[in-house]
């Protein structure tokens, strides 16, 4: 008898257990539960942590995360509105906020991907396809900025924009968020991470900057080689200035020599008949050395001043 019962408590203790297990159920920080009976929601979303308990065995849990999830979309070819075609690739953050409207429309996460999949990708493309490339690429309007000295201005990428970059992003999240607004998430974030050229219109911009920039370069070197020009020009006009100026100065000093030297010679000359003598001689030297050389022939009458000296040299 004591061991029937004994046996009867066992039994009674783990069904208690099992019953227990089953009807307990912890709720996370991090998580909300809806709990369903038969695949039908029961009652209202559980969102505050801790201890909770729901019927055994009819009643299920069915948990989804309360943080911030991430989506990253597939990159996708995409025509802008002037039909030019770029690669657009983008992510995004959202949470589900309405566990209960979530698991009416999504059932679980793996849907609501794929459910922001069609929303953000087509969102995407439709924003896209009705504005033009530079608006995809750029958030404003830049100042073009001055390339040199000489002021050329930049200004091949420089179209003016009404919508750009960071706005599409904008719209885009709007948008979405008014489609996505009875699935019980929110969209909290969109951003394109990447954006890139297909290879023919990168093929046009890469052979439009470069006929900028030889342009550019070709300006730069016309203006450069007239600026050489013009130097130059200066440099001989100041060279031929100089040169005029130092030749009239050194002709002032050999006018101002020469005189001094000429009433030298004739202070000399007129001192003294030996002084007079000297003097002819000496100009009769400088005659000769600038006359004569080793294969001068030269005839000479015998009265002549400088036959008198040669004659006088036996």
């Amino acid at each position: 008898m004591n061991k029937k019962k004994i046996i009867f408590s066992i039994v009674t203790f783990v069904i208690l257990v099992i019953v227990i297990s089953q009807s307990a159920y912890i709720v996370k920080e991090t998580q909300q539960v809806v709990i369903t009976q038969f695949g039908k929601p029961v009652g209202e979303a559980k969102t505050d942590p801790g201890l909770k308990f729901r019927t055994p065995f009819i009643q299920k849990t069915n948990y989804f995360e309360k943080r911030y999830m991430e989506w990253d979309g597939d990159p996708n070819q995409v025509p802008t509105k002037d039909k030019k075609f770029i690669f657009v690739d983008t992510y995004a953050r959202w949470q589900i906020t309405d566990p209960l409207q979530f698991f009416k429309r999504m059932t679980n996460e793996r849907g609501a991907q794929t459910r922001l999949d069609d929303i953000l990708d087509g969102e995407t493309r439709d924003y896209i396809a009705a504005h033009n490339l530079e608006e995809a690429v750029r958030s404003e309007n830049r100042i073009p900025a001055s390339s040199g000295a000489t002021g050329e201005m930049i200004s091949d990428t420089l179209i003016d924009i009404s919508v750009g970059r960071q706005e599409l992003q904008r719209m885009i999240l709007l948008s979405a968020n008014e489609k996505a607004q009875d699935l019980g998430i929110v969209i909290l974030d969109f951003r394109f991470k990447r954006i890139n050229y297909v290879q023919e219109v990168s093929d046009q911009v890469y052979e439009r900057m470069k006929s900028e920039r030889y342009r550019i370069a070709d300006k730069f070197r016309s203006e450069g080689q007239g600026e050489a020009s013009r130097i130059n020009g200066e440099k001989e006009r100041e060279l031929k200035k100089i040169q005029s100026e130092a030749f009239r100065k050194a002709e002032e000093i050999k006018g101002k020599a020469d005189a001094r030297a000429a009433a030298i010679y004739a202070s000399a000359y007129d001192k003294t008949p030996a002084s007079r003598e000297l003097y002819s001689f000496l100009k009769s030297m400088e005659t000769f050395e600038i006359t004569f050389d080793t294969t001068t022939s030269v005839i000479l009458s015998t009265d002549n001043e400088l036959f008198k000296y040669l004659k006088s040299m036996k």
